[in-house]
């Protein structure tokens, strides 16, 4: 048995397919002419956009718009004017092959997010590589690893698979993924869950260790996974793969009912979206509204602001595909690991405690906020929308934005626009100053919505993709705990609905004490609410109490988590 990093659940039963991509030799060589050289890096750069908007538009059809951003963000990056300039300076004032050069720049750009205390920016070094590899095979005429013909209950063994792989692979026909590198937010695993598909990352040497047609028992939950084994290893994963499809027909009927305990509490269990077209899934799973919009998005993939009009259809597609049901906007949240280079945002030392989310709005009203405040007003008019004000760590941040709320009110009053004029204002709970002043703030507005990814990392003081201190960075922290259990009392007591969109809110063990704290709504992927909404229709609250007083007493992460794993 070995073991890897669960990333995607699901049982996994097929024959290994060794995905070895073809290993590149590039050396160093002069050129005797450098116009003939550009042109050749020209027409490859090309020919990989070109091939990138193709599969990312394949993955936004199959998938959804959140993991077509990942090749979205490919073509970005092919389009950097540094980038194309470093690349064409090098072979005009070298006078050297296009592919070496290409492994130079590239390299020493990845070297660049690489180093970054930051795990989504580390992130873009795998991406810096993954283009580098497809421009010098374009340069060099090879053609990309295709996994566009496989056999039917294929797991797919690679060092790691980018998204270029991905892209056109049939999720019909793949049992399951398993590399040798990558973590729970790499590619891998972001285009395995998307794509249903059971996923197990970081297995040592794993190429080494299995050859084509070897048979595989994986589980993407536990990590862990056979190479061909007894037949009692295989009648076991068999029946636990039987389990599973019976489940997931179980949770079918789910679908159109009510998210209520079983001692009559009703909760919402929303989804969270990228984008208009993600809505397909959320309809799909038939979650109770929309938790979490992330209009950043709109803005990424792109050269320019989306105008008031872009803004205003995209939100109005939502708010219409919703109906009666609530539709959470958040407004723009970029900074940190969000960068847009058209905006020209100057770089912070530190940009998750710089220059971002609403700091940012507020500070460039005219040209960012204002026509997003007004798109989203006029998009009100035709469905359940409310506005949600990220990264709050005063109530001045509140008082600004609700004025500006009110002035573009007047403002479409003056020109007939119609909006729904009682639209709910709230704001995110994520950082630790929020958590300190939410009885103030619940004075001030409709809703809370608690972010738990950037909650536990400002108030663990931990980034979460530095692995010297990773160890910090868990919801079940005694501290956090206790800073959502304050946050959700004081909603409570203001009489205002308070929800989470943190990755917490999908998270089995810890939606029982939720429920019992009286967190109002779940928002999270698409995929997970059907789960959910059975757990919580399964819950009786009251019966909790006992559980919630025995975590609450314990002092270290460690003990919480046990004992919620060996009580949910």
């Amino acid at each position: 048995m070995l073991k890897g990093i669960g990333a995607s659940v699901g049982i996994g039963i097929g024959n290994a397919v060794a995905i070895k991509d073809v290993e590149l030799n590039i050396k160093k060589r002069t050129i005797d002419n450098c116009e003939t050289e550009l042109e050749l890096f020209n027409k490859a750069l090309e020919h990989t956009k070109q091939k990138s908007k193709s599969m990312a538009e394949t993955l936004r059809k199959r998938v959804g718009n959140k993991e077509a951003e990942i090749l979205d963000g490919h073509v970005l990056l092919m389009s950097d004017p540094m980038l194309i300039a470093e690349v064409e300076t090098g072979i005009r004032t070298q006078m050297l092959n296009s592919e070496y050069v290409l492994e130079d720049v590239c390299e020493r750009f990845a070297a660049i997010f690489e180093s970054m205390d930051n795990e989504l920016m580390q992130q873009r070094a795998t991406d810096m590589r993954d283009i580098k590899t497809r421009l010098q095979k374009a340069v060099l005429g090879l053609e990309d690893v295709d996994l566009s013909e496989l056999e039917a209950d294929s797991i797919l063994i690679a060092k790691d698979l980018t998204p270029s792989m991905t892209a056109g692979l049939d999720p019909e026909k793949v049992a399951g993924i398993i590399t040798q590198f990558g973590g729970t937010t790499s590619h891998s695993a972001i285009l395995a869950r998307a794509l249903e598909i059971p996923a197990i990352l970081s297995v040592a040497e794993i190429l080494d260790k299995v050859s084509d047609k070897d048979l595989i028992c994986m589980n993407g939950e536990s990590g862990e996974l056979y190479i061909n084994p007894s037949q009692e290893v295989i009648e076991d994963f068999k029946k636990k793969q039987i389990e599973q499809i019976e489940f997931k027909k179980v949770l079918e009927t789910y679908k159109g009912k009510e998210s209520v305990s079983k001692d009559g509490r009703k909760v919402e269990i929303a989804a969270n979206i990228g984008k208009p077209g993600d809505i397909k899934k959320v309809l799909q799973y038939d979650a109770d509204g929309i938790g979490l919009f992330r209009t950043e998005f709109l803005f990424m993939d792109r050269d320019s602001i989306p105008s008031e009009e872009e803004q205003f259809e995209a939100y109005k597609k939502v708010a219409v595909a919703m109906g009666d049901k609530p539709v959470i906007i958040r407004t723009l949240d970029i900074g940190g690991d969000k960068e847009i280079p058209y905006m020209n945002i100057s770089k912070d030392e530190n940009p998750f405690l710089g220059y971002r989310a609403i700091r940012l709005c507020l500070d460039r009203k005219d040209d960012i906020y204002r026509p997003q405040l007004r798109a989203l007003l006029r998009a009100s008019a035709f469905g359940n929308i409310e506005i949600m004000l990220p990264l709050i760590t005063s109530i001045e941040e509140v008082y600004e934005a609700k004025k500006l709320i009110e002035e573009e009110k007047k403002n479409l009053d003056n020109q007939g626009i119609k909006y729904n004029n009682s639209i709910k204002i709230g704001v995110m709970i994520e950082t630790a100053a929020a958590t300190l002043i939410a009885d103030i703030l619940a004075k001030e507005v409709d809703f809370f919505s608690i972010g738990t990814n950037d909650l536990i990392q400002y108030t663990m003081s931990v980034d979460r993709g530095n692995d010297k201190v990773s160890y910090l960075y868990s919801v079940y922290n005694p501290a956090v705990l206790r800073a959502i259990k304050h946050v959700i009392s004081e909603a409570k007591k203001a009489g205002i609905q308070v929800g989470m969109c943190g990755e917490a809110a999908a998270n089995p063990r810890l939606i029982p004490l939720l429920l019992y704290w009286g967190l109002d709504e779940f928002s999270m992927s698409a995929s997970y609410v059907l789960k959910s909404r059975k757990l919580v229709t399964d819950t009786d609250i009251q019966s909790l109490k006992d559980m919630e007083e025995a975590v609450m007493a314990l002092e270290s992460e460690s003990k919480v988590r046990a004992f919620l794993e060996e009580r949910c």
